[in-house]
C-alpha cells in the first residue's frame, strides 16, 4: 500500500493547517479582547464620574427669600446644608448628622430633623434632643454679599458646645 501525502495524512488525524491557524488566531483575538475589557475597566476605575465637588462658597438668594418659621430644602441634595429664617436671624445648618455624618431629612409635621441612620433627632435650631447623636448639627458661615444676597460658606462652620453660635457670621439678624 502506497503512503498518503503529509497534507492527507493530517487530514486523516482531524487537524489541516487552516484549522490549526484559525484556532490560534481565534485565541489571539479572545486573549486581546479580555485584556481590552480589562484595561477599559481599569481607566474607568481611575476616572470616577464625579471629578468635581460643588463649591464651598455660593449663594442661595434674598433675605426676603426665605419665610419667617420655614426650613427652606432647596439646598439639601446639591449642598447638604438648610437655611432657615426665625424672628430674629436666618442661618444655614450643616446637613450633616453628628452622630456618624447621614443626611438627616426635615419632618414639618413634627418640626424637628430626624436622621435615617440612628434615629437622632435636632430641633429646628440644630439642637439635639434624641438619639446617640453626641452634639447639634453645626452651622455654615452666612454672610450678606456685595449685591444683597446671601452668601453661605461650608468652609466655615460653627460648634454650639464650642460658644461659636454666637459668632456673627454663624447667622444674619433680621
Amino acid at each position: 500500500m502506497a503512503e498518503a501525502a503529509p497534507e492527507q495524512q493530517s487530514k486523516e488525524a482531524g487537524v489541516d493547517r487552516r484549522g490549526f491557524i484559525n484556532w490560534v488566531v481565534t485565541g489571539w483575538l479572545a486573549m486581546t479582547a479580555s485584556l481590552v475589557a480589562g484595561l477599559s475597566a481599569t481607566g474607568r476605575f481611575m476616572f470616577p464620574n464625579v471629578l468635581t465637588e460643588p463649591p464651598s462658597s455660593f449663594k442661595v438668594g434674598f433675605p426676603d427669600d426665605f419665610a419667617v418659621g420655614k426650613v427652606d430644602e432647596r439646598f439639601k441634595e446639591k449642598y447638604r446644608i438648610w437655611v432657615v429664617r426665625n424672628d430674629t436671624e436666618i442661618y444655614a445648618l450643616s446637613g450633616i448628622c453628628t452622630h456618624l455624618g447621614c443626611t438627616p431629612n426635615w419632618l414639618e409635621a413634627e418640626n424637628k430633623f430626624k436622621c435615617p441612620c440612628h434615629g437622632s433627632g435636632f430641633y429646628i435650631s440644630g439642637q439635639n434632643f434624641e438619639g446617640p447623636a453626641p452634639r447639634p448639627l453645626e452651622r455654615v458661615k452666612i454672610v450678606l454679599a456685595d449685591d444683597g444676597q446671601i452668601l453661605v460658606d461650608k468652609g466655615r462652620t460653627f460648634k454650639y458646645e464650642a460658644g461659636q453660635w454666637t459668632d456673627p457670621e454663624s447667622a444674619l439678624k433680621n
